[in-house]
């Protein structure tokens, strides 16, 4: 705790620059929160898992993450340094668990900006055709993806409505996601650039989406009210009888809820900004809090509103929102969609990559990192070579493979992040109930124990191969960290100096 305290107060050019108020840090969460899952994961949760009743699938959600976001609060009030629950495992569990959970992390955010950057490049495809402009559909979609023409656009097979069959359409195979790279490459040159232009940037895409969503709920919240019998008529059954795949029912809710889990990624990640906060103590409550307050109301409203205009048997589809504003007769709503999805979709991209590069820069600065990782720009106070590392890596994803279970994997690995939190926070209490917290978590040991039960249940929820590669994927971390991490860890070089002493 004292060596983190002390990395805290750190200054000068070597150092990220404290630069966000309380107003960024919502935007922050917001800018990630507010993406895919309105967008993409709604419908499609809707359609194969929950029905109607996938609004109460974002109820359970939201819940689980209150009760960790109330755990994330406390630790960045009292640690306000880059690294999240790598950090807070750090300070609490111990070296060994904050790897484990660092390395998850990766599946949080690396994946999740390249599973992200896929559904980005269908929005703007779509966009571009709309407007006649077309890319060559070849360089659209990840390798091997198959594309088929209809209605003079280029989409996925598995876009078409149903009852359409793609026999006698014009099909090309995918080759490479260009589309899908050059967001991301575009995205990690404004973060090399500075964490203060980056904020900014996200902030007026934000307020984009917002109106967005906003236009979308006020469009088609009236038009349900002028037609009441609709919204009756698709909102019945609201939780559908249970089907031979043991989807929809009650535990379809639950199911729908650890599916859409990828909608909530994004307000955790403004505790890896807390280095770069201005006044944290104050601050990251305010960001943590605020930002998955505002966007649990928004995906709940969202939700009734999107299986009130449409039958939630039509909605798995790519473009979910944009066929319930189609349903309204608003001609000019799903050219606005397909607009505030672009914005919306690049900034959880900034957020996730941002997040991503903060904590392997934290673990580089405890010594379980290649000094490398750490390295700061002098002119932009940036980890830039992590960045550009990280840019790359999340660009390649989506260029060449189908990542259809990334999402899965992105999910898995939060909620493993979310149960350390929970933990964390319960142990500081016990072993250090002295320390001085600016926001403390109510109803301890309650809340954390809440927290790491509703993880664990949605958890156990997911597919049996998304746990088999995320025990992989940590084995192969485990390798690394017992080839590398132990023999330049500080704390285990602090360890042996005190020994020798």
């Amino acid at each position: 705790m004292s060596m983190l305290s002390m990395e805290a107060g750190e200054q000068g050019e070597h150092t990220l620059k404290r630069s966000l108020g309380a107003v960024n840090l919502v935007t922050l969460g917001i800018g990630a929160v507010i993406g895919a899952g309105i967008f993409v994961l709604t419908g499609q949760a809707a359609a194969l898992y929950a029905g109607p009743a996938v609004a109460l699938s974002f109820v359970l959600a939201g819940i689980t993450c209150a009760f960790a976001g109330l755990c994330y609060a406390e630790f960045a009030s009292i640690i306000p340094i880059a690294g999240s629950a790598y950090t807070y495992g750090y300070a609490t569990l111990g070296e060994f668990v904050a790897w484990i959970i660092g390395w998850d992390l990766v599946l949080e955010y690396a994946f999740g900006a390249s599973t992200v950057a896929s559904g980005w490049s269908g929005y703007f495809t779509s966009l571009l055709q709309q407007f006649g402009i077309q890319i060559p559909p070849q360089l659209t979609a990840s390798t091997g993806t198959q594309l088929v023409l209809y209605q003079n656009q280029w989409g996925p097979v598995m876009s078409l409505p149903p009852g359409v069959s793609d026999a006698g359409l014009p099909h090309v195979t995918a080759a490479i996601n260009l589309v899908a790279m050059a967001i991301v490459m575009l995205i990690t040159v404004i973060l090399v650039i500075g964490i203060k232009e980056s904020a900014n940037f996200n902030s007026g895409i934000v307020f984009i989406k917002l109106s967005v969503v906003a236009i979308f709920l006020v469009v088609g919240g009236y038009f349900l009210i002028r037609h009441p019998g609709l919204a009756r008529t698709n909102w019945h059954p609201f939780v559908p009888p249970k089907d031979a795949n043991g989807n929809f029912g009650w535990g379809g809710i639950s199911k729908g809820a650890s599916r859409i889990f990828f909608a909530y990624i994004g307000f955790d990640a403004v505790s890896t900004a807390a280095q770069e906060a201005k006044k944290p103590q104050r601050d990251m409550p305010i960001g943590i809090l605020g930002s998955l307050a505002i966007c649990t109301i928004l995906y709940i409203l969202v939700s009734l509103v999107l299986t009130g205009l449409v039958s939630y048997t039509r909605l798995n589809v790519g473009a979910p929102v944009a066929l319930g504003i189609d349903a309204t007769g608003v001609s000019w709503g799903a050219l606005l969609v397909k607009i505030g999805a672009v914005f919306g979709l690049a900034t959880v991209m900034l957020v996730m990559l941002l997040g991503q590069t903060r904590v392997f820069y934290s673990m580089s600065k405890d010594g379980l990192l290649w000094k490398w990782a750490s390295a700061i720009h002098p002119r932009f106070r940036t980890p830039w070579i992590t960045t550009i590392v990280f840019g790359i890596f999340a660009a390649l994803f989506p260029a060449f493979l189908p990542i259809g279970r990334l999402a899965d994997l992105v999910n898995i690995g939060t909620l493993l992040a979310f149960t350390i939190v929970c933990a964390g926070v319960w142990v500081l209490r016990v072993r250090h109930p002295e320390l001085h917290r600016p926001f403390k978590t109510p109803l301890v040991p309650l809340v954390p124990i809440l927290g790491i039960g509703s993880a664990i249940f949605l958890m156990s929820r997911l597919a049996a191969i998304t746990w088999e590669v995320m025990i992989g994927w940590l084995i192969f971390g485990l390798i690394i960290y017992f080839g590398y991490s132990v023999g330049h860890s500080k704390v285990q070089k602090l360890a042996k100096a005190q020994v020798a002493d």
